[in-house]
């Protein structure tokens, strides 16, 4: 069956009180040195992490993909946030967690930090939507043939 989860039909807006609102972005950071440490498990961990951010913070994720050196997600949220703020939030304790549970990964960075300083958010529009989800669902299947 062909996901097609961005038809104006199926993506209803979303209000808040005295506004209404549809914002999605697609956000991508990497970690530092671009090191593939995001493996055995630990994708797993930052997927369950993200989610747990997600709902204390009230956003949704749409689509998610963590590759052994970067994280792509495609979130929707409330106007009220920053961009800068949510990436540092998901940033910083995303970190402290794989950190304090994780504490060889220090020494894979050379003590240093988990994740790049920069990052890329893009704005999506209905249009691009399904090219974006197709993007961040791919990533997964261009890694192995490439790894082939």
């Amino acid at each position: 069956m062909e996901k097609n989860i961005f038809t104006i039909e199926e993506n209803t807006l979303s209000y808040g009180r005295g506004y209404v609102y549809s914002l999605q972005y697609h956000l991508i950071w990497c970690t530092k040195y671009r090191k593939k440490v995001l493996v055995d498990g630990l994708d797993v961990e930052c997927e369950k992490m993200l989610q747990a951010l997600a709902e204390e913070y009230r956003f949704q994720i749409l689509a998610m993909e963590v590759m052994p050196d970067h994280i792509h997600l495609l979130v929707n949220c409330k106007p009220q946030f920053f961009i800068s703020d949510m990436i540092k939030i998901m940033k910083g304790n995303l970190a402290r967690q794989l950190f304090l549970s994780h504490p060889e990964l220090k020494k894979q960075l050379w003590s240093g930090h988990l994740w790049n300083p920069s990052y890329c958010a893009v704005t999506v529009s209905d249009r691009s939507r399904e090219q974006i989800l197709t993007y961040i669902e791919g990533q997964k299947e261009k890694e192995k043939t490439k790894s082939s």
